[in-house]
Parts: C-alpha cells; sequence; structure tokens
C-alpha cells in the first residue's frame, strides 16, 4: 500500500446527452480529420447521430468506421488502420462496446506507428505516441474507456492482449442517454461484467492498492443498486448513469489491479462458442469465487454487505458464501442464462476450453489462488 503507480484517463465527463458535444471536445484536442470507430448495429439504431452532428457543427471532416466484430479479429484492426490512412485522420474516437473502443484504440496508435499490429502483442511493446483519443461507451460493462488493454482474436480462437500505456485515452465521455433502453439481457450480462471487474481488482494478486480498492467498492456499490433497476425500467436514467459510472470506476480499478481467474475462463468460451463476453464472465463468475473463497474469504467478506446490503456480519468464510449465493440470485434474478449447457457447451468440449484457459497465463498470475488445468476442468464442470 506505501508503493503504487496509478494511471487512467486523460479526463472523464459524465454527462447525459453529452455526446452532442464532441466536436466541441475534439477541437479542443486539435483535431481536424477524425475517425469514428463503431459497429454497424450501433450506427442503425442513431446512436451516432448527436455525435456526427456535433462534430460537423465544430468543422471536422469525419469518417466513420463501422465494421467492428465482437472480439475482433486483426482483419478488422487492419480495415480500420486503412480508412483511417485513407481519410488522413489525426484524431479518433471509440464509439459502442469495448470491441469498437479496443479496436480505437490500436488504431490511435497504429496510425502513429511504424509498428504493426504484431509488434504490439503483450505488456508495454507500444513505442511512441498515438493520435488523440476520445472514447464513447454505449454500454455500461466493459469500462474499456478507461483502461491501457485491447484484446485482439488471432487465429482460430486465441486472444492476444496489447497492455501499454499508450492506450489510454484523452477523454472518456460517459453519456448515459447512450445507454437508455438497452435490451435486458445485454444491461445484465455488461453490468455482471463490470461486477466482475471491479470483484476481481479487489482480490487481485498483484498491484491491488488502496486507489484501485475504493473504486472497486464504489463501483460495486453503483452497480448492485442499479443493476435490476436498469433491466426492468429500461428508460430509468437515473439507474442508466448509476451502471454507467459503476462501471467506469469498475474499469479504472482493474486497469490498474488486473483481472484474474473468472477472465481467464470466460475467453475461451467467447473465442470459441461466440458467447458476448459479459454472459461468458457472468457463467464462470459465481464458480471461480468457490474455487478461490480458501485464499480470498476475508476480502469477498467485506465486499459483501456492498453488494448485498442484507447479508448478517460474521465470519469471513460465512459472509463470502453468503456473497456468492447472492451473486447466483442476482444472476436468476436478471433472467439471463447461467449454465454453460444453455449457450451450447457439452461436457466434450470442457477440456479444449480447460487448455486455452491455462494459455491465459497473464491474467492467471494475478488469480488469489493458483489454478491447475484440472482445476479449471472442474470449475468448468460446476458451470455445466
Amino acid at each position: 500500500m506505501l508503493n503504487l503507480n496509478f494511471r487512467t484517463a486523460g479526463e472523464i465527463v459524465a454527462e447525459p446527452g453529452g455526446s452532442a458535444r464532441l466536436g466541441e471536445i475534439a477541437s479542443g484536442l486539435g483535431c481536424a480529420r477524425i475517425l469514428v470507430v463503431t459497429d454497424a448495429g450501433v450506427r442503425k439504431i442513431g446512436l451516432l447521430d448527436a455525435g456526427l452532428a456535433g462534430l460537423k457543427q465544430a468543422g471536422i471532416a469525419v469518417s466513420v468506421y463501422d465494421g467492428v466484430l465482437a472480439d475482433p479479429p486483426e482483419a478488422v484492426i487492419e480495415d480500420a488502420l486503412a480508412a483511417g490512412r485513407s481519410h488522413r485522420a489525426d484524431g479518433v474516437i471509440g464509439f459502442g462496446g469495448g470491441s469498437s473502443m479496443d479496436v480505437a484504440k490500436l488504431a490511435a496508435f497504429l496510425l502513429n506507428s511504424d509498428q504493426k499490429l504484431q509488434d504490439t502483442y503483450g505488456l508495454g511493446k507500444c513505442e511512441g505516441d498515438r493520435l488523440p483519443l476520445i472514447q464513447v461507451p454505449t454500454t455500461a460493462g466493459t469500462g474499456s474507456e478507461v483502461t491501457p488493454i485491447a484484446v485482439v482474436t488471432i487465429a482460430g480462437a486465441d486472444k492476444m492482449g496489447v497492455v501499454s500505456p499508450q492506450l489510454y485515452g484523452d477523454v472518456a465521455l460517459l453519456d448515459a442517454d447512450l445507454t437508455m433502453g438497452l435490451p435486458a439481457p445485454v444491461t445484465a450480462a455488461t453490468g455482471l461484467d463490470a461486477m466482475v471487474h471491479a470483484i476481481e481488482a479487489y482480490t487481485s494478486k498483484h498491484k491491488k492498492n488502496a486507489i484501485s480498492d475504493a473504486l472497486a467498492r464504489e463501483a460495486l456499490t453503483l452497480l448492485a443498486g442499479n443493476i435490476r433497476t436498469a433491466c426492468k425500467t429500461p428508460d430509468d436514467r437515473a439507474a442508466r448513469a448509476g451502471m454507467l459510472l459503476g462501471a467506469c470506476l469498475a474499469g479504472m480499478a482493474f486497469a490498474n489491479a488486473p483481472v484474474a481467474a473468472v477472465h481467464a475462463l470466460a475467453y475461451p468460451i467467447g473465442g470459441h462458442f461466440h458467447v458476448p463476453h459479459g454472459l461468458s464472465n457472468s457463467l464462470v463468475m459465481p464458480h471461480v469465487m468457490r474455487f478461490n473463497k480458501p485464499d480470498a474469504a476475508a476480502l469477498y467478506a467485506e465486499l459483501a454487505p456492498l453488494i448485498d446490503p442484507g447479508i448478517t456480519p460474521g465470519p469471513p468464510e460465512a459472509m463470502a458464501d453468503a456473497l456468492i449465493a447472492s451473486i447466483e440470485a442476482l444472476i436468476a434474478d436478471l433472467a439471463i442464462d447461467s449454465t454453460l449447457r444453455q449457450v451450447g457447451i457439452s461436457h466434450n468440449h470442457l477440456p479444449m476450453l480447460a487448455e486455452d484457459a491455462m494459455k491465459q497465463t497473464r491474467l492467471l498470475v494475478n488469480n488469489p489462488r493458483e489454478v491447475s488445468y484440472d482445476d479449471a476442468m472442474r470449475i468448468y464442470e460446476a458451470a455445466l
């Protein structure tokens, strides 16, 4: 706790309707030719409209790349780079979910670098500076708007991470109006994803610190306090704003105290079965927590009343059990898939998943309890 190094995005703006000010924000960063990185769905339903109007009003030339896919493959990043080079972009806006913001990070860096994408895989491999970068999330989940991490799908279903301080944006713009009316299953899965970020940051074996702890605790308070309302009443602006801020705080926490086994076991589920990342996390979350309990009970006990104020104070092991039961009850209340079988995974698939999970060493090293191949198999079996 005496020694820590905390980083985050340059500026965080939380303002319902704030995407209409993108032109003003981009101009303030000295941009005249912006590449907007998003996906076709976000563009089709009009979430970009106010932002594009603001950019036009500010006299900024805009090119929109809307080819982002979930779990983006290398080809998507290369296509975004081609669009940026053709436009002679001098700034990038990531607009959408975590995948769009991840692609935007890599585009902002690689458009200003001689490095190739493959040269940046790993920790601290980016050299030089990036173009100005603004991140605008449209779901309350990934926290990608305030992390220095981008995940890319390579050959097969393997994922590679780029982790470098150059990937922090200049501005993270939290516009709760962009999340209004988001369908309940998406709200639930992305909200649970953000809760995983906070829980794993709080229990991370490496780099856990006083600042990340404070952010994780406040994130869980906001997320647990608003997720049911946001799912049941999609147009509740206060609940949406609470979820968006909670996801951002959780992102700030895990960017500095990294995530662990939940993510390591979730990545193969998404890669092989195209299950959305948030849902992949929620499918294994309670089972990983139960596995971690021997080494993390005291920390789980500290988080328990934030997620469920009704949990009775008591021995750490009992409070940890109550926390895990409360999370399972929350998943049931939100009526999303809760077993691997529901997403098409059978017992025969588990060895493949476990083998791939064990490749996620950059994540597993952060887990409070060491995870072996046999442990991964047992966790997946419990999640079936």
